[in-house]
C-alpha cells in the first residue's frame, strides 16, 4: 500500500511540473481589460480566454446543477451585491450542514495563487472542484454532475462552442468557471477616481489613508499592500484565538509554523463583504480596525508585525478615519454590473 501511495504522489509530481501545453483556441477569442492601476494577468496557456468559455462559466457558476440535490449553485453562497461572498457567518449547504469558514469574496483573483483561507487549492482552474464535491457544499458526486449536464439539452453544445467538444469532463468544467471568474475583476472604486485625479477625498478619508499607511498607527500596508490588489495573499496568524480552534495553513502544509495562518484577503469592496475575518467573527469594519488595535492575542505563530506593535496606539477617531478610507475601496460599478449576473 505505502509504494503505491508513493508511486501516486511521484507521478502527481511529475505531472505537475510538466509545462502547461497552449490549447487551441475554438470559440472568440476575448481580451480582458484591465482596469488602470491594476497589474497585467497571466492567462493560463492551456485555457486561453474566449466569450463562448466565458458564457459557458457563468451559466455554470448560476445553475443548480453541480449541486447534489439541484438546490444550490456557487452563487448561492457567492452573492454579487454583497461582492461575491456570503453575508451570512457561515454559508449552509444542501444537506443543512453549516460549514465553519466564512466564505471568501470572488473579486480579482486572477492575480492570485493560491485559494481558500488555507491555500489548499494552487490554481483559479483547481479550485472549482471542491465546492462542488465538498459533503459540507454543495455535495455531489462529479461522475453525476457530469451525466446530468450531459443530458442536458442545451450544455453539450455549450461546451463544444467553447472546448470544440460535445464531451463535458471535469476539466472543462473547471476552465470554463475559472474564466467567468477571471472576468470579475473590480478597480473603479472611489479610491482609484482619485488615484487617477477624478476625486477628491474627505479630510476624514486622507487622514485614513495616511495612518492605513504609518507604520507606528495602523500599519495596514505590510499586508495589504497599497494600492493593486490591496493584499499580499501571504498566510499570516493575526492573533485571533490564544489557542487555535481552526489550524488553517497548517491543515495543508502540516509545518508548525503554519498553524493559526490564513490568507489575507483583499480589502476591495471590504464594506459590502461582512462579516469578516477566517470565521466571519467581526460584524463591522470598526472592530476589525480595534482588534488591531488592542484586541490581538500574543499566540504562537503571530505575525511580527503584530507582535511589535503598540496596543491602544491609535485613537477611536484615527480607528475611524481608517474606516473611512477602507469604505473608499467600495466599487459599486462591481457589484451591479450585468456581465456577471
Amino acid at each position: 500500500m505505502k509504494s503505491g501511495l508513493y508511486i501516486l504522489i511521484f507521478t502527481a509530481f511529475l505531472a505537475s511540473c510538466k509545462p502547461e501545453v497552449e490549447e487551441p483556441v475554438y470559440g472568440t477569442p476575448y481580451t480582458l481589460v484591465i482596469p488602470q492601476g491594476l497589474p497585467n494577468m497571466a492567462i493560463p496557456a492551456n485555457n486561453p480566454m474566449t466569450y463562448e468559455g466565458i458564457a459557458l462559466g457563468k451559466r455554470l457558476f448560476y445553475d443548480p446543477i453541480l449541486s447534489g440535490d439541484n438546490t444550490q449553485s456557487c452563487a448561492s453562497c457567492h452573492l454579487q451585491i454583497n461582492g461575491f461572498t456570503d453575508p451570512n457567518q457561515f454559508s449552509t449547504g444542501i444537506d443543512g450542514v453549516q460549514g465553519n469558514r466564512n466564505a471568501m469574496p470572488l473579486i480579482n483573483l486572477g492575480w492570485q495563487t493560491k485559494f481558500f483561507w488555507d491555500g489548499g487549492a494552487n490554481g483559479l482552474e483547481s479550485q472549482v472542484l471542491g465546492p462542488i464535491t465538498n459533503p459540507i457544499e454543495m455535495h455531489e458526486d462529479l461522475a453525476n454532475a457530469i451525466a446530468e449536464l450531459s443530458a442536458d439539452s442545451d450544455y453539450p453544445s455549450l461546451f463544444k462552442a467553447a472546448f470544440g467538444s460535445e464531451e463535458i469532463t471535469s476539466q472543462s468544467i473547471m476552465r470554463a468557471i475559472a474564466q467567468f471568474e477571471r472576468t470579475l475583476i473590480s478597480g473603479n472604486s472611489k479610491y482609484d477616481k482619485y488615484i487617477r485625479g477624478e476625486v477628491q477625498l474627505t479630510q476624514q478619508e486622507l487622514d485614513g489613508l495616511n495612518l492605513f499607511s504609518d507604520m507606528d498607527k495602523g500599519d495596514c500596508v505590510h499586508c495589504h499592500v497599497m494600492g493593486s490588489t490591496f493584499s499580499d495573499f501571504e498566510f499570516r496568524n493575526t492573533g485571533l484565538d490564544s489557542i487555535y480552534t481552526d489550524a488553517g495553513r497548517y491543515l495543508i502544509t502540516l509545518n508548525e509554523n503554519d498553524r493559526g495562518k490564513f490568507k489575507t484577503p483583499s480589502l476591495r469592496n471590504i464594506e459590502l463583504t461582512a462579516p469578516y475575518m477566517h470565521d466571519g467573527r467581526f460584524q463591522t469594519l470598526l472592530e476589525c480596525v480595534q482588534h488591531y488595535n488592542t484586541g490581538f492575542h500574543y499566540s504562537q505563530n503571530l505575525d511580527p508585525n503584530l507582535f511589535f506593535a503598540t496596543k491602544g496606539r491609535m485613537t477611536i477617531q484615527e480607528m475611524e478615519a481608517i474606516v473611512a478610507f477602507m469604505k473608499t475601496l467600495t466599487d459599486t460599478e462591481f457589484i451591479t454590473n450585468p456581465a456577471f449576473h
